[in-house]
């Protein structure tokens, strides 16, 4: 009986391969070769959804029912990742939590769970509909759980927890819900990214103190970063992210609390405010 002669390891590699074994990961050139493959989209007809805490979840009953029945109603028309926010209980964890002097990683810890019982509330609201709540570990059942119900529901605060990065000013964590939700859709590349907020979407200030701010109905990131706005209405890293991401280079903010939005926004329709980064 003939045996083939064994491969080295070395002939199954791709050049890119090779000096990925034999290099550094500090080295330029050879971080630049992995820009050569473009990476999959791995859930290209879901949507993520990020339901605002503090401008949506908190306003109660009267604001979150009728986003509920709407969700309800696009199950089975398109595949939705729900994210929630943190909101008012999230800030006073915060408050508390500096108060205190515990460091950014441990504030994350607090803000996390905020998200976490935010995002039971929505899940306890859609389960008749079999709508399940997941957590990090299990976002490898997602695609799943998406074709089999249509719809997850996850808290929107990244896991970084003990592992934040400190912000550039103070100690709050700067990559909350909004950056969670972000990169749950830079990272599987879906369809779209929609922030779910109670105004029309992006303002030259806050509407609500300032009645003379302007609506902004498109605009790039780096128009946005000029106009250096006090007020924003995502978080600033999201726009950072925005500007190296290989899937997501567009978000829209829509005005939940508008019925029929949603369901405009999930169908492609131009409401709201986009921010998109340029090519």
């Amino acid at each position: 009986m003939n045996l083939q002669t064994p491969v080295k390891d070395s002939q199954l590699l791709s050049e890119l391969g090779k000096s990925l074994v034999t290099g550094s990961l500090s080295n330029q050139q050879v971080l630049s070769e992995t820009e050569k493959e473009a990476p999959i989209k791995i859930l290209p007809t879901a949507n993520v959804l990020k339901i605002g805490g503090q401008s949506f979840i908190d306003r109660g009953k009267a604001a979150v029912f009728p986003l509920i029945e709407e969700i309800a109603e696009n199950l089975g028309s398109h595949e939705m990742i729900l994210g929630t926010g943190g909101g008012t209980r999230a800030r006073h964890a915060y408050s508390v939590g500096v108060d205190l002097g515990l460091p950014t990683g441990v504030l994350s810890v607090l803000g996390t769970f905020v998200s976490m019982q935010n995002a039971r509330i929505i899940y306890y609201l859609l389960a008749k509909h079999g709508i399940p709540f997941i957590e990090p570990v299990q976002f490898g059942q997602m695609a799943h759980y998406l074709k089999e119900r249509g719809a997850v529901i996850f808290f929107g605060m990244p896991p970084y927890t003990f592992w934040h990065e400190n912000p550039k000013i103070g100690r709050i964590p700067p990559h909350r819900t909004d950056t969670g939700a972000y990169l749950v859709s830079e990272v599987f590349g879906t369809k779209s990214m929609i922030f779910i907020k109670d105004e029309e979407g992006l303002y030259t200030a806050d509407p609500k103190k300032d009645p003379s701010a302007k609506f902004i109905k498109r605009i790039s990131v780096k128009e946005l970063k000029e106009l250096d706005l006090q007020d924003v209405v995502v978080e600033r890293p999201v726009l950072d992210f925005m500007e190296i991401a290989k899937n997501r280079r567009s978000i829209r903010i829509i005005n939940g609390l508008v019925k029929g939005n949603l369901t405009r926004a999930l169908n492609g329709e131009d409401i709201g405010t986009e921010i998109y980064a340029d090519n």
